[in-house]
């Protein structure tokens, strides 16, 4: 799958930068980007080249909501081959989630970390999935704080694979998962191989349709680390997958969005139980409400 790499320059007051920086990220989420980095200059930003909107995004450009802030940017096509290098010749360094998960890449692993029981090999050559990012640590913790033993795990918009493979290794029995890209289906794959639990993980090629065509039976645990408007549009399928009394993990967004993502749940019948923070992303537990 290709994505445009697009590059925002920030120009205004230094005291509101990151503000701006913030802002910026969540309109252009609402605009279809799916992962933003922090530069000196602003943002730089990623979207499928089959959802870029030129026009869309020169509008939220044009009505920036901050005064004294002038926003411009410029489009490149994103190369997964700079992005495969970069990755494997720097790797990422550990991180170490609930002192009971470490996350590493296989080459900077320290002699000993102890009492963290659960080891994740991360073989990363993009930047999404290793656990660097706050939302991905977030369902981890999240995945920590749950009853896994046994339970049947789908995880939607896997990318590396890193969620449905930390499901298995902390009990879970059995995981499914899938991505529209097909170069993160292919590394989900080989990192279960790696982390010993290809046997126990089903990974699939394709979106939510998946849901309701080749994915069979239902879940103890969903989580989705996507973006706020594919969580949106995608959970009616999440739920239809979901067992009674399941729990559906969501993360991908920004605090902000929680009031409109809870609202969706609701007319599912799903009531959040949880929630966590790390800056301004957010990360969302869900269940069947209870029946009155």
């Amino acid at each position: 799958m290709k994505y445009y790499e697009v590059k925002f320059t920030i120009q205004g007051p230094q005291e509101l930068h990151q503000e701006a920086c913030d802002v910026l990220s969540a309109l252009a989420a609402e605009a279809g980007f799916e992962s933003f980095e922090d530069t000196p200059e602003g943002v730089t930003g990623y979207v499928q080249q089959s959802l870029f909107d030129r026009e869309a995004l020169q509008q939220i450009v044009d009505g920036f909501p901050l005064p004294d802030q002038r926003i411009g940017f410029s489009v490149s096509e994103a190369e997964d081959r700079d992005w495969n290098e970069q990755w494997e010749q720097e790797g990422f360094e550990p991180i170490v989630v609930g002192d009971r998960c470490i996350v590493h890449d296989g080459r900077h692993v320290p002699a000993s970390v102890p009492n963290v029981p659960i080891s994740i090999e991360i073989d990363a050559r993009l930047a999404f999935g290793t656990g660097t990012h706050e939302t991905t640590r977030m369902m981890l913790q999240a995945l920590l704080d749950l009853p896994l033993q046994g339970a049947r795990v789908l995880d939607c918009g896997t990318g590396t694979g890193i969620l449905a493979i930390g499901a298995l290794k902390m009990g879970a029995k059995e995981a499914v998962a899938y991505d529209i890209d097909e170069w993160s289906a292919d590394n989900a794959r080989h990192n279960a191989v790696i982390n010993r639990v290809d046997s126990r993980l089903t990974v699939l090629l394709g979106d939510a349709s998946l849901l309701y065509k080749e994915v069979e039976g239902e879940f103890d645990v969903v989580v989705a680390n996507i973006n706020r408007n594919i969580l949106l549009a995608d959970m009616p399928a999440f739920r239809r997958r979901m067992k009674p009394g399941a729990t559906l993990l969501l993360s991908g967004f920004y605090r902000s969005d929680i009031p409109m993502l809870a609202e969706r749940a609701a007319t599912l019948g799903l009531t959040p139980t949880a929630e966590s923070h790390d800056g301004d992303w957010a990360c969302l537990a869900l269940r069947e409400r209870a029946s009155e």
